[in-house]
């Protein structure tokens, strides 16, 4: 299983977790809401699991222009 981390704005890969032992405490998916858990998180067939976050480069670009959120993908 893998821990795969992605932009949920632009697709960039911002890491990945190979290791099959970590626990959901461990990755702090146990503070999640159930709409937040299936907002953020993807499981795919194979067991690995998308995450899907904002990078800073997003980030930047949405604090400086809120209007952004108003968009379905701001940042193609």
């Amino acid at each position: 299983m893998a821990v795969n981390y992605i932009c949920r704005h632009c697709h960039t890969s911002l890491g990945s977790l190979s290791r099959s032992d970590f626990t959901e405490q461990q990755l702090g998916f146990h503070f999640l809401t159930p709409e937040e858990r299936s907002d953020i998180i993807a499981y795919d067939l194979n067991g690995d699991v998308t995450v899907k976050v904002i990078c800073d480069y997003c980030r930047e670009a949405i604090d400086a222009n809120p209007e952004l959120h108003l968009v379905g993908n701001p940042l193609q």
